[in-house]
């Protein structure tokens, strides 16, 4: 039955061929093999193909060969030989040429070839009939020597089935200069379902104008249907600048032709050390790549350095100690060495410091393995990733260039000190790696964790060239952990070896607290007694070493352990500004409550209204490729006594709270933290079915303190991020960091949260970013959020309100009591009630008027009676003046006319006046005076005569 079919198809496709060209016969030259050429067509079910002749150029000869039986689809020739399609057997390449297989490829584009179909929609799935129809013209265009796009709003899909039998991949040159266009490239199954790729398989880069560029993606094994998809974004009526394809080439293990080989260079060989021999010695070796495809006997090819220099074998590393003088061995349990010398047993009171440190490279360690992998082929699975090479590890030479290199250690576990308590540790480990790389392309180093086997995920990469640098990765659970490092000198699969020399060092690896690690030195541990022979014993949490006593001391009121040393009172490390420690004194937090002292007031803040996790989604952004996507941040300001209670997930429209509860603490695809941000693409960015949330990053790890300053423990609040407040009360900065160093932040990341109060708004309040910095950062390292709230105000006090007293009615007056204007604090003191008092209807104030006018009286009538009595005794001294003055009627001879103080008065009582006037006529007297034409009669008596004395 299937070989009837066959033959059917057969002389189905020889009588379309023959019909087609009979038409056009004519006078048409005779087809020479210059004229044509030959192509499979596509698999049938039973895995056979045909061979067919395809004319360069249409209607331009006639005679094509007709098409015969092709290679079983399962076919392909091995390394160095080509499949020669007119007899469709492999034959060898000629000397100075080489080959690795079979492919195909289109670089002649005046029409579109057979297979390929342009497929065009709106963009816009829920436009009318009308607008749909608009893109029926709208389509791929072949120009000769390139394929050119529509220029228009419509998506255009050029798809292209091809089947492999193996790995292979696909290449093709374009030029992309309009970021107005959404230019993508994907491969899908036969069952329509999109293959895995990354970012920037998926997304093409931009070009500038002019220049091509070539994009590489890897093939799997079966049916790829393969999508180049434009759309394009009108601004204004404005047309879009049209994407440009050609040469797309497609390669399954092996090539249809030979190339001829280049000479030989530096990049073409490496160099290894063998192990250490008998006498401490260890032999350079140097090969050549395989397979060797460069010519090492032409003109500028470099040659072989030659083999077997010895060199001194390092030593060993610390923990290890030479045996035999070839083979270093871990110490024993109970001692330790620094790799030089023998092992020795920890001095008494001391325990060993378990661990791993790495750092001569004579030969891999037990726990550590290297490999070679490559998507595409499988020509790297037997190399290594990685060659020792003396005083560091460096990456190997691979099978191609865009070979992910990779080095693995394995930890089963942790084990703390036994003077550390495991239940109150926070760190339980760390790993530190010094590196370096040296890249002339765009080569990528990871590190990349796998906790208890669940899935490997990447903790930090670099890109390009770095310089000698060091990195820490501290563990903060005790689980069985595998590192990973892998190098890949570029993403795109190469024919030709170029970035050969691009490489990847590693200095050192020490971990810390490893299980099964041996002891480079010992550290003091607490002891049950002071007596000498006294085992180490753990302290309880919250304790340290006494260097004096070597017996745990709590720690003091207010601080923390150190993660990783508890000897000495300086383990205990105060705790930040506005912060305490637990009871375990494992971290210091903050209860939501803040105080602070102005002018000798204590001013205090109740912030448990902001004590849940807030959330703050900014954006929306976009690619350079016109993906839509927010930054989502989650802040949990207080945390719960010291633990961290914001979490962000990876899917988390796929993972529920509930659910995420219900997993154990393995779970690898979220981070527990302060203050997180993942990166979130909602449903309708680009055609998915739910919002994705990727990226998942913690940015708080560690809580510093809170303060009204704007700096604190190095981590400073720029005054300019955020407007002023119209209220002249002082924001209160909490400050948190998050140690782990990344590749553009080589300090780790640092997070402020300013709250400010606003009295208009709800006690949950609201966060925004600032204005100038909208992803939160302006750098990537410190990120701000401003929390405005009226939770933010103080509490209220005795001084925020004050009283008003009503007139006193019917003998009651009543008191009110009112806040101040405008209101700034919230919760603390209630206003009081109204008050009532018993009052009288004269008020004290009247009272006290007719008080103050009696007394004012009471003095003037003294005064006046002062006054009236000093006149009477004035008018008595001048009468004695003119009597003195007018004796005789001369006037005295004395030098003064004045009496003496006291002259007379012993004789006052001789005095008698003639006539006393009254007070009424005294009043007219002096009414009448004038110039001296008054006078008064005073009689005065003598003890000589009696005499009346006018005036």
């Amino acid at each position: 039955m299937e070989k009837r079919e066959l033959w059917t198809a057969f002389y189905f496709l020889r009588f379309v061929t023959l019909f087609l060209y009979a038409r056009a016969s004519g006078n048409l030259p005779q087809c020479k093999e210059t004229d044509y050429y030959f192509e499979y067509t596509e698999c049938d079910s039973t895995g056979s193909r045909w061979r067919v002749a395809i004319p360069h150029r249409q209607e331009s000869c006639t005679g094509l060969p007709e098409p015969v039986r092709g290679t079983d689809c399962t076919f392909s020739c091995e390394a160095g030989e080509f499949l020669e399609m007119s007899s469709q057997e492999c034959t060898s390449c000629a000397a100075g040429s080489y080959s690795l297989g079979s492919g195909v490829r289109f670089d002649q584009w005046d029409s579109i070839p057979a297979g390929f179909s342009s497929l065009a929609t709106y963009m816009d799935s829920g436009g009318s009939g009308d607008e749909s129809m608009t893109c029926n013209n709208s389509s791929w265009t072949p120009q000769g020597t390139h394929l050119e796009s529509n220029r228009d709003d419509c998506t255009v899909s050029l798809v292209y089935a091809v089947h492999l039998m193996k790995q292979g991949s696909v290449s093709f040159d374009y030029q992309y200069v309009d970021s107005n266009v959404f230019f993508e490239f994907f491969i899908q199954n036969d069952q329509c379902q999109e293959m895995d790729q990354t970012g920037t398989e998926k997304w093409i880069k931009l070009t500038t104008n002019g220049e091509w560029g070539t994009h590489t993606v890897n093939l799997k094994s079966g049916t790829n249907i393969l999508y180049w998809r434009t759309t394009g974004m009108l601004l204004g009526g404005k047309p879009v600048k049209p994407v440009l394809l050609k040469n797309i080439q497609i390669d399954e293990e092996g090539w249809s032709l030979c190339k001829e080989r280049p000479p030989c260079s530096e990049k073409d060989y490496f160099q290894i050390h063998t192990a250490c021999d008998s006498e401490g010695k260890t032999q350079i070796l140097y090969r050549w790549l395989e397979p060797q495809v460069c010519l090492e006997n032409v003109t500028g090819a470099v040659k072989l350095p030659p083999s077997g220099e010895k060199e001194d074998c390092p030593p060993c590393n610390p923990g290890f100690y030479m045996h035999n003088s070839s083979t270093c061995l871990p110490c024993s349990q109970g001692t330790y060495s620094d790799g030089t010398t023998e092992c020795q047993s920890c001095p008494g009171g001391t325990e060993p410091s378990l661990g791993y440190e790495y750092k001569w490279w004579n030969i891999l360690p037990r726990n550590m393995k290297t490999s070679c992998f490559n998507v595409g082929n499988s020509k790297c699975d037997e190399m290594n990733g990685w060659e020792v090479a003396g005083d560091h590890i460096r990456s190997g030479v691979g099978g191609s260039d865009n070979d992910y290199l990779i080095l693995n250690l394995r930890v089963p576990g942790f084990k703390l000190p036994t003077s550390v308590d495991d239940a109150s540790a926070t760190e339980f480990g760390r790993i530190t790696f010094i590196f370096e790389t040296n890249c002339s392309a765009d080569c990528e180093l990871y590190f990349m964790i796998d906790v208890n086997r669940k899935s490997t995920n990447v903790v930090e990469s670099w890109v390009g060239t770095k310089i000698r640098q060091a990195y820490t990765h501290i563990m903060t659970k005790n689980a069985s952990v595998s590192y990973t490092w892998a190098f890949q000198r570029t993403n795109k699969a190469t024919d030709v070896r170029q970035f050969v020399n691009d490489i990847a060092k590693i200095y050192s690896i020490t971990v810390t607290n490893a299980m099964d690690g041996s002891a480079s030195g010992c550290h003091a541990c607490a002891m049950m007694s002071q007596q000498d022979g006294s085992s180490c014993v753990p302290c309880p949490a919250g304790h340290f070493i006494n260097k004096d006593t070597n017996l745990c001391q709590e720690c003091p009121p207010n601080t923390f352990l150190s993660g990783h040393h508890i000897y000495g009172q300086e383990a205990c490390q105060p705790c930040g500004a506005g912060s305490k420690s637990n009871k375990e004194h494992s971290v210091c937090f903050n209860d939501c409550t803040f105080s602070r002292t102005d002018q000798n007031r204590t001013i205090t803040y109740d912030l448990s209204a902001l004590s849940s996790v807030g959330s703050i989604m900014n954006g929306p952004s976009f690619t350079s490729k016109g993906t839509k996507y927010y930054h989502q941040f989650n802040i949990s300001l207080c945390g719960a006594e010291g633990r961290k209670v914001a979490v962000c997930m990876d899917n988390v429209t796929d993972v529920s709270t509930k659910d995420l509860q219900n997993e154990s603490g393995d779970l690898n695809n979220f981070v527990e933290t302060f203050v997180c941000q993942s990166t979130i693409i909602p449903a309708d960015g680009r055609g998915f079915r739910t919002a994705l949330s990727s990226q998942s990053i913690s940015l708080a790890d560690t809580f510093l303190g809170a303060s009204v300053e704007n700096t604190l423990d190095g981590v400073a609040l720029s005054s300019d991020l955020f407007p002023e407040s119209s209220l002249k009360i002082p924001d209160i900065n909490f400050f948190f960091r998050s140690p782990q160093p990344t590749a553009s932040c080589l300090n780790g990341r640092s997070t402020v949260v300013t709250l400010r109060c606003s009295p208009e708004k709800s006690a949950r309040g609201e966060l925004t970013v600032p204005s100038k910095c909208p992803a939160g950062t302006c750098n990537g390292c410190e990120f701000h959020f401003l929390w405005e709230s009226s939770s933010a105000c103080s509490l209220c006090t005795d001084l925020d309100y004050h009283s008003i007293e009503g007139a006193c009615k019917g003998g009651v007056q009543d008191t009110l009591y009112v806040w101040n204007e405008p209101k700034l604090c919230t919760k603390g003191v209630p206003l009081p009630n109204k008050t009532s008092a018993h009052c009288e209807v004269v008020s004290l104030l009247v009272k006290a008027a007719i008080g103050g006018g009696v007394l004012i009286a009471v003095l003037l009538v003294c005064l006046t009676c002062y006054f009236w009595k000093k006149n009477k005794r004035l008018e008595y001294k001048y009468s004695r003046l003119v009597m003195s003055a007018n004796k005789d009627c001369e006037l005295p001879a004395a030098d003064s006319c004045a009496l003496a103080e006291g002259e007379g008065e012993e004789n006052e009582d001789d005095i008698v006046y003639s006539n006393t006037p009254s007070l009424l006529g005294k009043l007219k007297a002096i009414a009448s005076k004038t110039d001296g034409d008054s006078s008064e009669s005073v009689q005065l008596k003598s003890s000589q005569s009696d005499r009346w004395v006018w005036g």
